[in-house]
């Protein structure tokens, strides 16, 4: 059962999905939509040709109720991981960046993934707050004829407000996929 915040995350995230999913960034409802994502967060809106799915994600965490003080808001999916991972090194914090191999996702966390054919592993994401990663929210937890799974929301997938269904093994652990063997990098648990 989700704590009364991660359900307000997830069903925040939800409605945008409803809202805005298949509208492209560069259509005025998207774009008005995508300046307040950063303005928001108090960073400067450089135009939607800029990737904004951090952006996304930090806007729905401040907007369920986290502060500064409990995730580091920012522009950079990396920028967040890190912070969440050092909370976790040091058992502090709300928002703590665990690995793939021990922990379950849940609604309300944050799935971590690599792009653009890169292969970065925790221990790199430990390591480094700045390279191209992308992250959504858990907001779904499930079984279907596949198995377990979990659905996230994001920003710009695809240019718009997407979701994505997430395999899980029987233990609930993420699985990678056999096609994608390193798509995964860190889960952030939410504990708020």
């Amino acid at each position: 059962m989700p704590t009364t915040y991660a359900a307000k995350l997830a069903s925040l995230a939800e409605s945008d999905f409803d809202r805005f999913h298949g509208f492209h960034e560069t259509t005025t409802k998207m774009s008005t939509r995508i300046r307040k994502y950063w303005t928001d967060i108090d960073l400067h809106f450089p135009g939607v040709g800029t990737p904004w799915s951090a952006v996304f994600v930090s806007f729905f965490v401040k907007s369920a109720g986290a502060t500064a003080a409990e995730f580091h808001f920012a522009a950079a999916h990396a920028r967040f991981v890190f912070a969440a991972i050092q909370n976790a090194q040091n058992s502090v914090g709300v928002f703590r960046g665990r690995r793939l191999n021990g922990y379950a996702p849940k609604i309300g966390d944050i799935i971590q993934n690599n792009r653009s054919g890169n292969m970065f592993d925790f221990d790199f994401a430990a390591a480094h707050n700045d390279y191209e990663s992308h992250s959504a929210i858990v907001v779904e937890e499930g079984v279907d004829g596949n198995g377990r799974y979990i659905r996230t929301i994001g920003g710009n997938e695809a240019d718009t407000v997407g979701d994505k269904v997430v395999r899980l093994a029987v233990s609930g652990l993420i699985k990678q996929p056999p096609t994608d063997p390193h798509r995964y990098i860190c889960v952030i648990e939410n504990l708020k």
